[in-house]
Order: C-alpha cells, then structure tokens, then sequence
C-alpha cells in the first residue's frame, strides 16, 4: 500500500500528541479562531506549550522530524493566508506569566502587553504607558518593535531571552536587538522570544493612571475597535501619515468581498461581512497601487502575512 505525504504527516502529528500527551496540540485546526482579523486557514499542528522546556521540546521535534515551524504571539498584527500553515505552529499565549522585582517587570512571551502595563503601573513603575493600548503579546511587541504615540519598545533598557532554533537558550540587550522602525533581529534570526525584562522606573501611581486613560481615550476615538482587524497596515512613509494619504485618495469605506477601509480610520482594514485573508490581501494590493498613482508614495505593509494560499484547484 502506497501512503500519501499528506497520510505521514498525519501519523507524524499523532505521534507527536502520543509523545507529549501533558502539552495541548490540536490537528488541522482553522487558526481564524485565534486571529484579531478572525480570518486564516488550518494549521496542520497547533501547540500551546506553557513553559520554555515545552517549547525547547518542540524546537527539538520539528528540527528531527524536519518539520516547519511558525511561531505566534495572539495573532494581532497578522494577516494569515486562507490555504493555512503547513507543518507545526505554536502560540505562546499560555506562557503568560508576569512578575515584579524591584522596578523590574519580567513578563513571558505571551503574555498581554495590555495587562503588562497594567502590572506596571499597579507597582507604581513609569515607561511603559505608550503601549498600554497596543492588543500584542509581549514577544509579538519585540519581534516587531512595537510603539505609538512617540513611544517604542526599544526606548526601554531591557534584557530579551530567546530560543534558538537549535534548542539553546541566549539573551539579547536593547543594542544587540538591532531594533529599527517595527523591525528587530528575530525577524531575521527566527529565534523564539521566551522573556523579556522591562527596567523601569518609579513613578506616581496617579500620573501614570491618568497618561493610560489619555492615550486609551485617544485610541478609543479615533480606531475602529468594535470590529475585527489586524491593527495598522501601513508603515508611515517618510514625510507622511498612511491614513491621510488613503483618506485624501477618498478610499474610507471602499470594499473588497468582506474587507473594509475603516470609516473611523483609513490606516486600518477591518472585516465588516466574513471576510477572507483574501479579500484583505486584494484590499491592501489596491490601496497600495492607488496611492503610489495618485501620489507616488509607495505603502509598505506592517501587518505580517503568513502562510499559503488556496490553490487554485482546489
């Protein structure tokens, strides 16, 4: 009998679930569950480890059974492709613990970059207010050097912990994370942030309450919020605003199947009629064809998208 690869894949997979029956691996599973945008195809394996031996563990299987592996934060500034992701990917949403020592906050790669704020504040720690709206997981934030409102994640001293792809464990500084403009070396690396160590400083707890409620309430205004999106789209290109741009070419509300050009704020899609990461591909596609026409502005997107697309075949 002649078994497909697709049929030793599967036996892979069960294999890996009989293997490590404590971690939690759920096969061919639609990620638009997991997703800000609520749209993406099925991971062949979806794993939630919880501690960095479970994800030292998987580094192991994938890189003997050579075996892709994308790794995920909670899937807020990401667009994954209606075809899914083959092989094993991995959330880090359960690895989420937060801890206080002193005036340093250590969060885990998966854990929300929101409620770290807050654990900040609520020990009376500055400097971390700028992302106290930013929907990210801490690892999703260092991968991309996350920022806004004039605030970046590389502004912090801080100690990052990784995993390589080879299973050792190594630390990074502020400087030896080569951060740039929504960029960092484990885009280029692929090395897995495990933990991230935030030096702050003292600070009143009222003023830092009142900074949060500020920029929550300019958030609150001016971004679609009650809808699903991935966040912005656009990087801002030198010497102008994306939303500007897109809002000047008279783009807010134009539609592709059930993706929309926020009428609350042009730098932002949002699925508005069960959209597919199809229709938020095309979409992207054409804002950035008509701004470089009108403008010869050329629209770099920040929102990652991963993964393949249906075959036309299919």
């Amino acid at each position: 009998m002649i078994t497909t690869h697709k049929e030793e894949m599967i036996v892979l997979y069960n294999e890996l679930i009989s293997k490590y029956p404590a971690m939690d691996i759920k096969l061919n599973e639609p990620l638009s569950q997991y997703s800000y945008t609520k749209v993406g195809g099925k991971a062949d394996a979806l794993v939630f480890p919880q501690t960095k031996q479970e994800v030292q563990q998987m580094i192991e299987w994938v890189e003997t059974n050579q075996v892709p592996l994308t790794i995920l934060g909670n899937l807020s500034n990401l667009i994954v492709m209606d075809g899914g992701i083959r092989g094993v990917v991995m959330i880090l949403t359960r690895m989420n613990q937060i801890q206080v020592e002193g005036e340093t906050v250590i969060a885990d790669a998966g854990a929300s970059l929101i409620e770290t704020t807050q654990v900040a504040r609520d020990h009376h720690l500055t400097g971390l207010e700028f992302a106290c709206g930013i929907p990210g997981s801490v690892g999703g934030a260092i991968f991309m050097n996350a920022g806004a409102y004039g605030g970046e994640i590389k502004d912090l001293p801080l100690e990052i912990e990784t995993l390589t792809r080879t299973g050792e464990f190594r630390t990074y500084s502020t400087q030896t994370a080569q951060f740039g403009y929504r960029h960092s070396i484990f885009q280029d690396n692929h090395e897995v942030v495990l933990q991230v160590k935030f030096q702050l400083e003292p600070g009143e707890i009222d003023l830092i309450q009142s900074e949060m409620d500020r920029l929550t309430e300019l958030r609150t205004s001016k971004q679609p919020l009650e809808l699903p999106s991935c966040g912005s789209v656009f990087k801002r290109p030198e010497g102008h605003f994306t939303g500007k741009l897109i809002q000047d070419a008279g783009l807010q509300g134009y539609r592709i199947g059930g993706a929309e050009i926020s009428k609350k704020h042009a730098g932002f899609i949002v699925n508005v009629d069960h959209a597919t990461a199809t229709d938020y591909i095309e979409l992207i596609q054409f804002i950035q064809h008509r701004i470089w026409e009108l403008y010869q502005v050329q629209l770099e997107p920040e929102v990652r998208i991963i993964g393949e697309a249906i075959p036309a075949d299919a």
